[in-house]
């Protein structure tokens, strides 16, 4: 098991894996089409932006927390 203290950072790096995954896949098809390499372009594509999106959410998610808790009622 995880220890509780090193949740944030494994929930960052299941989001950032997952939403760069779908991300970088639309954008791949959108870019190319269905050619015959497409999976391991994606996968190339994919690599890259989850090397970006990681640690950007690691910074990102405690400002975006302060902001939801500002705006909304307690």
């Amino acid at each position: 098991m995880i220890p509780p203290r090193l949740a944030p950072v494994v929930f960052g790096l299941l989001l950032s894996g997952f939403m760069s995954l779908i991300v970088s896949g639309v954008a791949t098809l959108r870019a190319l089409g269905v050619v015959p390499d497409v999976f391991g372009l994606w996968m190339s594509a994919w690599v890259s932006s989850w090397l970006i999106a990681f640690p950007s959410v690691l910074v990102i998610a405690p400002v975006v927390r302060r902001l939801v808790a500002r705006y909304t009622r307690r």
